[in-house]
């Protein structure tokens, strides 16, 4: 996410209760009263983490017997090409070499930046925007040292997030819908790529299939026929998306060739449905009355899904699907896939008439049941939008950004907000935690990813772009 909200202070009614991250602040009428509930796992719970310890470096707030290591930092350490390490780095997803983590890293940059991602040979997609977004790949001993660090692909723009795939790649996506200008843009931008971890391969090509729009994050299905995609746009607000394959087909390692044909498949965005079996217009009319209640979901087909005249969102009206305030992370489970709004701001033009304004939500897709369910709700919190103010505030939380499942199913939640940033630790339908607290500056954190171990979780503060590697107890709290 590149919005610089945090600046912006607003008169906000309620306040969050300490530790919690939902409340209920009215219901909406006769929305899903009579929806069947789902068959799926009961959600995780785990303890409390203890109050976080300032840093006398600084830096990052962990609990006691939790400790970090810088792995990278922009501009401080350097690629194996010889160039300082990119900056903003965003979402970012770890796998393993066997004897070392890989990460693979986006960097939200725009065109022509002195610390954006070289042009390396055979890394790039547009060369016209010169050194700009993109992804690195980081190579980390089990200890979080770094062991090298190189281009995965450039000549992309605002690499937000993305989702890693089943097959050990990540899919990285263009927080973009900019088109060619001939000079700075030789191509058109806005649509999601396949980057792999071994240094070797580079397919920089387009997954037109996926659509070309203001992308965030993304994660494909248990049975490798669907993809699920946020976008995070306003004018009007964005949408969430399904593309799913012809009948019969699996995504595979191959399939980037097949999803460079933009009419692979098919592309379609979300409809939350009332009762009356007609579409809510936002989900910033659910609050958290409508907590763990599913609603059930219809897809709709998008018209042309390159926007080649008329952005994606804007080809849909609002009778016929769900917009969002800002859908962001996504992760897929082998039950469903959760995906994050991050606020809808009270006197915001992108807030429906009579909606709720919310300082984030946490929503649960169930593949089986095909609903969706609100799992954590951050009501509109006037302590959450202090800023300074409220530097040191381990209780009032807001903005959730990027999100994880950790390896014992709880969430791990990258906050966004407009006081200090934390991490979150969250189980779904019910409390939220702190488990870190960047004492650096105002800047967000994205990117959070757990090795396959549970030993490490990675994370990334996003400016000036620094990437941490945190270990500790996380068994106790989260196991």
């Amino acid at each position: 996410m590149s919005l610089a909200r945090r600046s912006v202070l607003r008169g906000a009614a309620g306040a969050g209760a300490a530790g919690v991250g939902f409340a209920a602040v009215g219901a909406v009428p006769s929305l899903a009263e009579a929806t069947p509930r789902p068959q799926h796992q009961p959600f995780p719970s785990h303890r409390p983490f203890p109050p976080l310890m300032d840093d006398p470096k600084g830096l990052l707030a962990l609990p006691p017997g939790f400790k970090y290591t810088v792995v990278t930092h922009a501009g401080e350490t350097k690629l194996k090409s010889g160039q300082p390490t990119p900056s903003l780095h965003d979402g970012t997803a770890a796998f393993e070499d066997g004897r070392n983590y890989v990460l693979i890293q986006n960097h939200e940059i725009g065109a022509n930046d002195p610390l954006g991602v070289p042009q390396i040979a055979g890394t790039v997609y547009d060369a016209g925007v010169g050194s700009a977004g993109g992804c690195t790949v980081i190579s980390v001993d089990r200890d979080g040292r770094i062991r090298g660090e190189w281009v995965g692909i450039s000549g992309t723009l605002t690499n937000c997030a993305g989702g890693p795939t089943p097959w050990g790649t990540w899919m990285t996506c263009e927080e973009t819908e900019s088109k060619a200008n001939g000079t700075t843009r030789l191509k058109d931008h806005g649509y999601v790529f396949e980057v792999w971890a071994d240094g070797e391969t580079a397919h920089p090509v387009p997954l037109k299939a996926l659509g070309r729009y203001a992308h965030e994050a993304l994660a494909i299905d248990k049975s490798r026929t669907h993809i699920y995609l946020s976008e995070d746009a306003s004018g009007p607000n964005g949408l969430f998306y399904r593309w799913s394959g012809p009948r019969g087909y699996k995504l595979s390692s191959k399939s980037w060739q097949d999803l460079a044909d933009v009419n692979f498949g098919t592309l379609e965005a979300m409809a939350i449905l009332g009762d009356d079996g007609k579409p809510i217009p936002d989900v910033a009319y659910l609050t958290s009355a409508q907590l763990l209640r599913p609603f059930r979901v219809a897809w709709v087909p998008v018209p042309d899904r390159d926007a080649v005249s008329v952005s994606v969102r804007k080809q849909l009206t609002d009778d016929k699907v769900t917009r969002g305030k800002k859908f962001e992370g996504v992760y897929g489970t082998d039950e469903g896939v959760y995906v994050v709004n991050s606020f809808a701001e009270g006197g915001s033009s992108d807030l429906p008439a009579d909606a709720v304004p919310h300082d984030g939500m946490v929503w649960f897709y169930n593949y089986e049941a095909k609903t969706i369910q609100l799992v954590t709700y951050f009501p509109e919190s006037a302590a959450a939008d202090l800023g300074a103010e409220a530097k040191y505030n381990d209780y009032n939380f807001d903005s959730p950004d990027n999100v994880t499942v950790t390896p014992w199913g709880s969430l791990v939640l990258a906050e966004d907000g407009n006081a200090s940033s934390h991490v979150l630790s969250s189980t779904p339908g019910g409390p939220t935690y702190a488990i870190a607290r960047n004492m650096l500056n105002d800047s967000e954190f994205t990117g959070p990813t757990f090795s396959a171990d549970g030993k490490v979780l990675f994370v990334n503060i996003q400016t000036p772009g620094i990437t941490l590697a945190i270990t500790g107890p996380w068994r106790d709290y989260l196991g």
